[in-house]
């Protein structure tokens, strides 16, 4: 990584998506609630229009079913700037780009991407992922209860599913359960299902943002096996897949938001006057600040180094873990900071800030925990050693 700089192309990318944040996106959304977490669907269809006339659709799905088909390097480029929103922690450039299905689908069959992956695509449809459950979310191969059970051409799923983020916007998502023994990493398996079926029944869970998952609770519900992703026993496969992926436009998304409280800081400091001098002047200010320039740098080099190994074909279950765990860490300190900073507004509605706060404080749970992905490092330490970086 010594000496890599962003090809121009991904400058390109870089420029153009943050030229739309700023001319588009961040304008439209001053105009709403402060804790909104979607536009007006008369609003979001003009900014989709304009989205997809940029080829800014879909940015991870596959160009063949009409996604945009970004490599993993441009799929970060844009996650970081797409989250430099109030609402772009979770809903990046605010649905503007649509939202990208789980990579998972694209396995499928022929029938189910038809039937699926490319309706969604084509109409900006939300999709979920079910596998945390009550019992457990950071040990998705023993913890999985909610079971499937073959019925002729049919699965009967019956449990709960817990944390499923978009489910109550979503028309379908792929839900793993069990169709093997407990405790058997081979016993997962993912369906596809709609959230319309019989059976299926959905409940917010409040918590600190705005835009609240659901717990999923199944019973009785009859999924076609036309709907199974994969053979029986793959589920797991298939989910540590979409994971690994997931993880490092996640790390992204940590990144811009804290930029973005960065911003906002800077300015702040530019132009506050305390006991007689700017705040920038103070030292324990730009102690602050530089603090939270090296954490930005470091975390966003980590980010790009998984996507370019992703690239060249390497396995980066390693590098995305120490990417989401640096990232969002850094991303905590610096908002923590900057609401610091500001003092009083800092934590004002009236700025983002304090928004920006509870939501990446959940970043440090989601898509994995900071103690299980450092359990994930220590166990490839413990195993391989310590390596450089290649």
């Amino acid at each position: 990584m010594l000496g890599w700089e962003m090809p121009e192309e991904l400058r390109a990318l870089r420029d153009m998506v943050r030229k739309f944040m700023t001319n588009e996106v961040r304008p439209a959304e001053e105009t709403l609630p402060l804790d909104s977490f979607q536009f007006p669907e008369d609003m979001l269809e003009k900014l989709r229009d304009h989205a997809r006339a940029l080829g800014l659709w879909y940015v991870q799905s596959p160009a063949e079913h009409g996604g945009a088909g970004l490599s993993l390097l441009g799929q970060v480029v844009v996650a970081e700037e797409a989250a430099k929103c109030r609402m772009g922690a979770y809903v990046p450039a605010g649905g503007a780009f649509g939202y990208d299905p789980p990579n998972v689908i694209f396995k499928g069959t022929p029938d189910q991407i038809a039937r699926y992956a490319k309706p969604c695509i084509a109409n900006g449809d939300k999709t979920f992922v079910a596998i945390s459950e009550p019992s457990g979310g950071s040990d998705p191969a023993r913890s999985i209860r909610t079971r499937a059970v073959r019925d002729g051409d049919d699965y009967v799923l019956n449990g709960t599913k817990v944390w499923i983020t978009g489910a109550g916007q979503a028309k379908w998502g792929v839900v793993f359960a069990r169709t093997g023994n407990h405790n058997e990493r081979g016993g997962i398996t993912s369906f596809i299902v709609d959230v319309n079926t019989p059976g299926l029944s959905l409940e917010p869970i409040e918590v600190i943002r705005s835009y609240s998952p659901y717990q999923l609770t199944f019973e009785d519900c009859r999924i076609p096996s036309a709907n199974r992703l994969g053979e029986e026993g793959q589920g797991f496969a298939l989910a540590e897949d979409w994971l690994v992926h997931q993880r490092v436009p996640y790390s992204a998304t940590c990144i811009g938001t804290a930029q973005a409280a960065l911003d906002i800081a800077l300015d702040w400091t530019r132009d506050r006057v305390t006991f007689g001098k700017k705040l920038a002047d103070h030292q324990a200010i730009q102690w602050m600040l530089a603090d939270s320039e090296v954490d930005l740098r470091a975390a966003r080099l980590l980010v790009y180094q998984a996507a370019w190994r992703a690239e060249r074909g390497a396995n980066i279950k390693l590098e995305a873990s120490v990417a989401k765990l640096f990232a969002s860490e850094a991303a905590n300190r610096v908002v923590d900071r900057c609401v610091q900073i500001l003092g009083g507004m800092g934590v004002a509605k009236e700025l983002p800030l304090e928004r920006w706060f509870r939501e990446t404080r959940i970043k440090r749970i989601g898509e994995g925990p900071s103690e299980v992905h450092r359990m994930v490092i220590a166990r490839d330490l413990i195993r391989n050693g310590s390596r450089e970086v290649d």
